[in-house]
């Protein structure tokens, strides 16, 4: 190398140095507000053409800058005292945003004292859950523990599947959907358009051929228009993922029907693979009465669910489990860990297991059982509830997330954390979401929207996304 370099003296000291102001980052070629007051709006596309959408608030006028510590300060415990006051404002933040949380599909019921006492450990599940690396700090037992109680749950027999807990719904998505492209290097990803935007993102990363598929208004994916793009495709494998639960409407695609559809198109189990995304409602469809069955009993290829949702992990993990005989494609020996690479990640979050093996250990189907219940009866109430206000709502039969129309004021949307879509916003009811809660919110939204109206406008109609049945603008009450 040409260039030199100058060795630091030894009286450098790094606070002393200062640092030139980081320049304010472009959002979509727009720079940002350095005040950040205002937040961003941008064009997005969806199937009925461009639309504004509104975008966080610039996080670098708020971020907490990682300052050297003082000479003296093992002595004076200046910098622990200041360490402390931050971490204890930022619990005061925690505990107060928790309240106003109802649009993300977070369960926030839970309480893991108890394993406090394992949070000293650097515990990693690198390599295969089923096959012990070189790493003896693991959690292993517990991660098999959870899979096999999870492959109970969807009926395969523990020799016929493979799983690990991954580090977030996405990565299950990621790797089910690469399981499917594997098996069928040639095939065609056909996906709905309410699919989880990771599943697009999965097509993107690995350069596979995507059909997105409409859906009917619950959000369900339409096999009618499935059907007529499988039969324009004949010649070629499908790999489909399949909603227990879209993002915002928490539709449940028909797996019976586009088994139906699959078969009806020519297409023989050998020639599919199902990848079914069941992030949150995965877990609450096996307690619902009426409910379709998810069960590997069918021709399915995989199954992934979150375990920061339902379930209550305070860290975002994941399950996903698939058969045996796929995970052959992906799997190598690697030397260095002594175990099989088979998984998306390298090192993974050995704590995750023993979150989720303490949460199934102590609720057990029974438990989950009831929390199921209670969520969907006080869905059903606040749905309930909206309409008796004028407000257009809509609750799909096997759903816990409550649509409507989305506020007019931004900052409210912000205050509840709501999820926002176009017009409609949607709450999902989760274990943590009592009724007191929804009253409150009740309250706040109908206050703040005679306040938003009182100018004469009107609310928007949402008959294109909720349906006639359920759209009580001015034009269809």
């Amino acid at each position: 190398m040409a260039e030199k370099f100058d060795i630091l003296s030894e009286d450098f000291v790094p606070t002393a140095v200062f640092n030139e102001p980081l320049p304010w980052p472009v959002i979509n070629g727009n720079k940002a507000d350095h005040e950040g007051e205002n937040l961003k709006k941008t064009k997005v596309m969806n199937g009925r053409g461009e639309r504004e959408m509104v975008l966080g608030r610039n996080v670098h006028t708020t971020s907490l800058a990682v300052t050297e510590p003082e000479s003296n300060d093992e002595f004076t415990g200046d910098k622990e005292a200041y360490m402390a006051s931050v971490l204890a404002r930022y619990r005061k933040t925690l505990v107060e945003r928790t309240k106003y949380h109802l649009g993300y599909p977070y369960n926030l019921d839970f309480d893991y004292g108890a394993l406090g006492q394992l949070q000293h450990f650097s515990i990693n599940n690198l390599g295969d859950p089923f096959i012990e690396s070189n790493y003896g700090v693991h959690s292993r037992p517990f991660e098999v523990g959870v899979l096999d109680w999870f492959a109970r749950l969807w009926e395969i027999e523990r020799d016929d599947y493979w799983g690990y807990i991954t580090n977030c719904g996405t990565e299950g998505n990621l790797h089910g959907i690469l399981v499917g492209r594997e098996v069928f290097p040639d095939g065609i990803l056909y996906a709905s358009s309410e699919s989880h935007y990771s599943v697009f993102k999965a097509a993107r990363m690995y350069r596979m051929e995507c059909e997105r598929v409409d859906t009917l208004i619950s959000g369900e994916i339409d096999c009618d228009d499935f059907r007529r793009k499988l039969l324009a495709n004949k010649d070629k494998p499908a790999i489909l993922n399949v909603n227990i639960g879209t993002t915002v409407k928490g539709a449940v695609d028909d797996l019976d029907l586009v088994i139906k559809t699959l078969e009806e198109c020519g297409f023989s189990h050998d020639r599919f693979y199902i990848h079914c995304d069941g992030a949150l409602f995965g877990l609450m469809m096996p307690f619902v009465k009426r409910a379709p069955k998810v069960t590997f009993n069918k021709p399915i290829g995989s199954v992934s669910v979150s375990g920061h949702k339902f379930v209550g992990c305070p860290m975002p993990c994941g399950v996903q489990i698939t058969r045996m005989k796929h995970i052959k494609v992906l799997s190598n020996n690697v030397e260095y860990l002594a175990s099989r690479d088979a998984t998306i990640m390298g090192s993974r979050n050995g704590h995750a297991p023993l979150f989720l093996w303490y949460t199934l250990s102590r609720k057990g189907y029974k438990g989950f059982q009831k929390e199921v219940q209670k969520c969907l009866r006080n869905a059903h109430y606040l749905k309930d509830r909206l309409r008796e206000a004028g407000i257009s709502a809509m609750l799909n039969e096997l759903s816990s997330t409550v649509v409507f129309e989305r506020p007019k004021d931004e900052e409210f949307v912000r205050r509840w954390q709501l999820a926002c879509q176009g017009d409609i916003a949607h709450v999902v009811v989760m274990p943590s979401v009592t009724i007191e809660k929804l009253d409150h919110f009740l309250k706040d939204l109908v206050e703040n929207r005679s306040v938003w109206y009182e100018d004469g406008s009107q609310p928007p109609c949402l008959v294109k996304d909720v349906g006639i049945k359920n759209c009580i603008c001015p034009a269809h009450k």
